[in-house]
């Protein structure tokens, strides 16, 4: 790749600096890395991950994905990392879901995460609530998976002028192209909007 003026696409990923001192309790783990569904709404996984502007600096994309049909069902996109963030992309899967009894939902041990009113918010919704071990990604492997694709295919690629030029872009790749053009191996080369679709009519 040297010789030949190759360079990877993969940049090194860039967490900010704790300034939390203490320790963060352990909280249980549903899931065990099974993330294996019969059908849609069984389990969610979420995250948030970081988007670099030029204008604006560092902003924020929470997103919530469906692991039985690989589709990003909610995602928000901000200038600060709250736990208003998190909790308006929870709104929107409740909207636009028909949650099961038995649904699960998977994050990090993130501070927006362990807050109260998320705490209160899926407690209202009847919804289990999982958590990945601390420092440990594989826990959450499938909304990681995404983040990493959305970074390869579309955040090194360009260069974001402003928080609402990478919010269309953003808007462009989940919903125009992630959820309904890629396929995906895992679910039969389907793209999760096909996937997404039968799975409803049966429901």
């Amino acid at each position: 790749m040297k010789d030949l003026n190759i360079r990877s696409i993969i940049v090194k990923k860039w967490r900010p600096s704790n300034s939390d001192k203490g320790i963060i309790q352990e909280r249980e783990n549903l899931l065990k890395r099974d993330f294996s569904t019969t059908g849609l709404n069984e389990k969610w996984v979420t995250d948030i991950t970081y988007i670099h502007t030029v204008e604006d600096d560092w902003c924020y994309l929470s997103s919530i994905q469906d692991l039985h049909s690989k589709k990003i069902i909610a995602w928000s996109f901000g200038k600060k990392m709250t736990t208003e963030l998190v909790l308006d992309t929870l709104s929107q899967a409740v909207q636009t879901q028909t949650m099961s009894k038995e649904l699960v939902l998977h994050s990090d041990l993130g501070s927006q995460y362990t807050s109260q009113e998320y705490k209160d918010q899926i407690n209202k919704l009847g919804i289990q609530h999982s958590f990945s071990h601390k420092g440990c990604p594989y826990d959450n492997a499938g909304i990681e998976s995404f983040h990493a694709t959305l970074k390869k295919e579309e955040v090194y690629q360009n260069q974001y002028q402003s928080f609402e030029q990478a919010k269309l872009a953003l808007f462009q790749y989940i919903e125009g192209f992630y959820n309904r053009t890629r396929i995906h191996s895992s679910i039969n080369y389907l793209t999760p909007q096909e996937m997404e679709t039968p799975c409803q009519q049966v429901a």
